[in-house]
């Protein structure tokens, strides 16, 4: 087993690994903590079926179920991301965290490509601890002290989710909200990381929109800057493992015309602090 990381911000490959085959407790343990390291590890070459893909994630928690869009019928852990050749929106195309709407966001995600357009529909992460550390001590601070507003409702990712509710709709109608930190402790590393993002933060608790407005649209270009970030070109048979709590991601339209399917499994996580 082998792992590089693929940049200096975010992100490492892993070689050597058959995720198809029982895997030890070792092995286990050393993609745990290259995930901690790197916050989103890549595999290159897996031919994996949806029960080995679950197995997978048992490793590392408990697989949840996305509130609105139906998974496989015999696996409903396992959502489709789908985008069709003759559609223009791809689901989650917004810089954003997994479900942060929830009152327990989950701690990770692993997104196994199925089906690929010839070229595009790259992932990119990026590395929210760093986002982080890189404010000046004065913002820290003070955003350390505030907590942020997140809706499933806001209009930036609910379009990005429209086409797949209209054909595989659970039909959820709540609207999903939930307060969470806007700088979160990390659990395991015990690293803080900036815990707002674009596609579903809507404004500070206690404060206007207008006056969350300005810091948050500050925030959302902050913490997607390169230095922070990698971009993962898929392959068939590759997959991608990140953890939630201190990477965002975003999936590039760039493959109109083209049908790309990935198989996602999030994994439950706690409440953040």
């Amino acid at each position: 087993m082998q792992i590089n990381a693929v940049t200096g911000g975010i992100g490492a490959e892993i070689s050597g690994v058959d995720i198809a085959e029982e895997l030890s407790g070792e092995t286990i343990a050393a993609i745990r903590q290259a995930l901690l390291d790197h916050l989103v590890v890549f595999f290159r070459d897996q031919d994996i079926t949806p029960e080995q893909q679950i197995a997978f994630v048992k490793h590392f928690g408990e697989p949840d179920i996305y509130p609105f869009v139906k998974g496989l019928d015999e696996h409903p852990e396992i959502t489709p991301i789908l985008k069709l050749p003759e559609e223009t929106i791809n689901f989650g195309g917004i810089w954003h965290s997994d479900t942060v709407y929830l009152k327990n966001p989950p701690m990770g995600t692993v997104l196994y490509a199925k089906e690929l357009p010839p070229m595009g529909g790259d992932t990119l992460f990026a590395n929210q601890y760093a986002a982080y550390d890189n404010l000046s001590a004065p913002l820290r601070e003070f955003l350390d002290g505030l907590t942020a507003v997140n809706s499933a409702a806001k209009g930036s990712a609910a379009t990005t989710r429209s086409d797949r509710v209209a054909d595989a709709g659970t039909g959820e109608e709540e609207v999903l909200e939930a307060e969470h930190p806007a700088v979160r402790t990390h659990p395991e590393t015990g690293r803080k990381a900036l815990f707002v993002n674009f596609g579903h933060t809507v404004r500070f608790k206690g404060m206007t929109k207008a006056e969350s407005t300005p810091i948050l649209e500050y925030l959302f270009q902050h913490q997607i800057k390169p230095e922070y970030s990698c971009r993962f070109i898929w392959s068939p048979g590759a997959l991608a493992f990140w953890d939630n709590r201190c990477a965002q991601h975003y999936p590039v339209n760039d493959y109109h015309g083209y049908k790309r399917l990935l198989h996602r499994i999030t994994l439950k996580g706690d409440k953040p602090f």
